[in-house]
């Protein structure tokens, strides 16, 4: 084994631990946040879903403006030492957030994580500098089995520490941030060679400059508005998941906590194992399309579920939508040159940032909307209903674009 390759496979496995520490700080919170807003002013499970919207709103636009400048910052510095600046953000978000004694104070540490939320965009721009273009999409599909390892262990841990309080979950996910922080710093190598870099161009590095660069790249437009649907859709899961649970099935944190652990255990199952056979075997057009039509009837499943036993089997069959992102990263960085893939990633994540500004703030409020004191008509599970019918219209506009700029055998052997 050459030593680029031994070098390659240590930087690899290096990113995967590092996004599965990620992982694990992020959904150690999500089954106790109700109970943290409940506790700090929130009136009702309504109001409280309301609070959440808002906090995802709050990091989602300042994300949005900050991502890009990050992203062209990694293309002319390299990626770590953008990593390693996120990674430190978000250790003080999470700290803020456990020590908070008002509402404020987590609009406040949102507002810091939000300014440096680069971890998982960085991430994917340093495999794509390190892997050969017909290795993308099984080794994008390893980066989300390491958020699906998190999300196993996370929400488990989250559940369980959140039944000795509401707070003691946040202070766990700090300590894993600067976990992660410290193991970055001395075990990540840099990944992007000094030739492959450019010179940092403001007009490029603005949330509207960098997704007009796009326009170069004739197949990748459709296909954003394509993933931007899929990605709003998506949103309805950590946006309502807990809110849902309690209202409709009375689910205490630590069966929430198993359930997204469930989750996770899928997710593995299908971006660890099942996309190494999917992508090579389907392409990434068919794999795609796969993973769209399964999220369109896993979330139907979660809308219309009436016994809390039923969510694990649609939660199995929505797992396949882990497809989805490998399939579109690997056909739209196969449209970028190598200079620009950390604008492209930058982009993407800045829409992702829109995404994440319309979708908890839509989600929620259809949540509370149909759910709180007054509702004219009673139907929990709106959110997830909504998001199936965004994953098929992704679905209807993904197979014309890949197939009118003939893309479909992409990732095939």
């Amino acid at each position: 084994m050459s030593e680029n390759t031994q070098r390659s496979r240590h930087a690899l496995a290096f990113i995967f631990i590092v996004v599965l520490l990620d992982a694990i700080s992020f959904g150690i919170v999500l089954p106790v946040m109700p109970k943290l807003i409940i506790s700090l002013g929130a009136t009702s499970l309504a109001e409280a879903a309301k609070t959440g919207g808002y906090l995802m709103f709050t990091y989602a636009i300042v994300q949005f403006f900050a991502a890009p400048i990050l992203g062209n910052l990694g293309d002319q510095f390299g990626r770590r030492p953008i990593l390693l600046y996120s990674l430190a953000a978000l250790s003080i978000d999470y700290l803020l957030m456990a020590s908070a004694p008002t509402i404020l104070w987590l609009f406040a540490a949102r507002l810091i994580a939000g300014v440096a939320s680069s971890s998982f965009s960085i991430a994917f721009a340093y495999i794509t500098d390190i892997t050969p273009e017909e290795k993308r999409a099984q080794r994008f599909g390893m980066i989300g089995a390491a958020f699906g390892g998190g999300f196993i262990l996370g929400p488990v841990i989250g559940g369980l520490l959140g039944e000795y309080g509401a707070r003691i979950p946040f202070y766990a996910a700090a300590g894993l941030s600067v976990l992660n922080l410290v193991y970055g710093y001395f075990m990540l190598d840099e990944s992007l060679s000094k030739e492959n870099r450019r010179a940092f161009d403001i007009k490029r590095a603005n949330p509207v400059g960098a997704v007009m660069q796009l326009k170069k790249y004739p197949a990748i437009l459709g296909l954003a508005f394509a993933y931007f649907l899929y990605l709003l859709g998506h949103l309805s899961l950590p946006s309502t998941w807990t809110y849902y649970t309690i209202e409709k099935f009375a689910w205490s944190e630590s069966q929430i906590g198993l359930s997204l652990g469930f989750a996770g255990v899928f997710m593995i199952l299908v971006q660890a194992i099942l996309i190494r056979w999917a992508i090579p075997a389907m392409g990434a057009y068919r794999a795609g399309i796969l993973g769209m039509v399964a999220m369109t009837i896993g979330f139907c499943g979660y809308a219309f579920s009436t016994e809390g036993w039923q969510m694990y089997p649609w939660l199995a069959v929505a797992a396949l939508s882990g497809f989805v992102t490998p399939a579109f990263q690997s056909i739209m960085t196969s449209q970028i040159p190598a200079n620009a893939q950390g604008e492209l990633q930058g982009a993407l994540s800045s829409m992702n940032s829109i995404t994440a500004i319309i979708g908890p703030l839509l989600m929620t409020q259809l949540f509370a909307n149909f759910t709180g004191e007054g509702a004219t008509s009673y139907f929990p599970g709106v959110s997830f209903a909504a998001a199936a019918l965004l994953s098929f219209v992704c679905l209807v506009i993904f197979i014309p674009v890949v197939r009118r700029h003939k893309l479909t055998t992409l990732g095939k052997k």
